[in-house]
């Protein structure tokens, strides 16, 4: 049986919970909402514009962990905080190579600044705060 102190959730690790999930909206807005609108608006096939990927798929079950907090919660934080900063990081390095500023690569740019942003507060709460990503279940 878990304490009272043990099954409250951090307002940090909320705040985070509800990032990932703001984050996969704006994501599936980006990535998909606005890319089909445009196509469509532009008598193309609907799927010219989108990059196809589950990443909001990911986040989303990153958001879920960190407020339900399975055994395996802190886990999935370092790995998919490792997983994606290195991915942003290296497509970073590549784009800023030979950037294109068209409104789709600045779209997923800006995107990826905030994923960033969101998996370096994660793994940094995760390594530094290992206590309240604690699982609910005992």
């Amino acid at each position: 049986m878990t304490s009272s102190i043990e099954s409250v959730q951090s307002p940090w690790v909320r705040f985070l919970a509800h990032l990932f999930v703001i984050l996969v909206a704006w994501t599936i807005f980006i990535k998909y909402l606005f890319p089909i609108g445009f196509a469509m608006a532009s008598n193309e096939a609907w799927a010219t514009y989108i990059y196809w990927d589950l990443w909001p798929v990911a986040h989303l079950w990153q958001a879920w962990t960190l407020l339900a907090r399975p055994w395996y919660t802190r886990l999935l934080a370092i790995g998919m905080s490792v997983v994606e900063i290195l991915i942003i990081t290296t497509l970073f390095i590549w784009f800023l190579a030979e950037p294109e500023w068209s409104i789709w690569r600045t779209n997923w740019f800006v995107n990826k600044v905030f994923v960033l942003a969101a998996f370096v507060l994660l793994l940094g709460t995760a390594l530094l705060r290992p206590e309240t990503l604690k699982s609910r279940i005992r």
